[in-house]
């Protein structure tokens, strides 16, 4: 896998996204090998805790902006369509290559009969943040920050951040974060309830290793019966439907001007104009 690698010692394995020239953004291949991954490591009887992490002191920052301008790749774009229906040119079907991906790795996650971690050292933003939050725990060195980051260009919100949010924090201050896009400090993010742990910068990668080697001695298939009656108590039975509404929403705000605008003073390093309509 080129910008995914999985590592395995002992019970723990990792996974880390390894695409730092576009701060381990997705792109199709990648959305693609993430999800090879993540259910490679969620099913394994072997592997009993999995870390999830970025390279080079970034987590994620979602999908990649642009490759989504570029316009995708052509066969995969064909692939999602009928045979009988001409492939659509909006941004919205980009997107929603990289999204298909990304949504059945979040619901492996959540169903996996063993705890995953993300470890976020640095940046997780947009589908990076949506990540962070559908695992298990979520342990943060002390440069990390997160941003939900979806109103810069105009977008609605995906990767499982609009189903978590109110579950974790709950309404008001999801809805401060959907509004108001702060970007939170690790320290913030443990105040809101978005993190577990706050290590130090250095020897952060320690203090996750020790964390993954404790959870791996403990009694797996215990925790993954506790683990899935808590996502019962959740009512994680609609994550799902609601991943399925996140992508058909996004891709249809995604095809608007508001977006076009804004992806385009992204790029020019603008404040983005919004007419407010799609």
């Amino acid at each position: 896998m080129k910008h995914i690698r999985v590592d395995q010692d002992g019970g723990v394995g990792t996974l880390t996204i390894d695409r730092r020239e576009r701060f381990n953004a997705f792109d199709v291949e990648t959305a693609q090998d993430f999800r090879k991954a993540g259910l490679q490591l969620a099913r394994d009887e072997e592997v009993r805790v999995v870390i999830v992490r970025g390279a080079d002191g970034v987590f994620c920052s979602g999908a990649d902006l642009k490759y989504i301008r570029s316009g995708g790749d052509s066969a995969e774009l064909a692939y999602l369509s009928p045979e009988s229906r001409e492939v659509p040119k909006g941004y919205g079907e980009i997107f929603k290559q990289i999204l298909e991906y990304l949504h059945s790795t979040i619901s492996e996650i959540r169903r996996a009969p063993k705890p995953f971690i993300a470890a976020v050292d640095g940046i997780a933003a947009a589908g990076g943040f949506g990540i962070a939050m559908a695992c298990d725990l979520v342990v943060a060195s002390e440069r990390a920050t997160f941003e939900w980051a979806y109103p810069k260009t105009g977008l609605t919100g995906a990767e499982s951040s609009t189903f978590f949010l109110p579950r974790l924090i709950g309404l008001r201050r999801a809805m401060e974060l959907v509004l108001l896009n702060p970007r939170l400090s690790a320290r913030e993010a443990l105040d809101y309830g978005l993190v577990n742990r706050v290590f130090p910068t250095d020897g952060f990668d320690v203090e996750v290793n020790a964390l993954a080697a404790r959870l791996a001695k403990g009694p797996t298939r215990a925790l993954g019966i506790a683990k899935r009656l808590l996502n019962q108590a959740a009512g994680m039975e609609r994550l799902d439907m609601h991943l399925d509404q996140e992508i058909e929403q996004l891709a249809r705000i995604a095809d608007g001007r508001d977006f076009a605008s804004g992806l385009e003073a992204f790029f020019a390093k603008e404040t983005p104009s919004f007419s407010g309509k799609e």
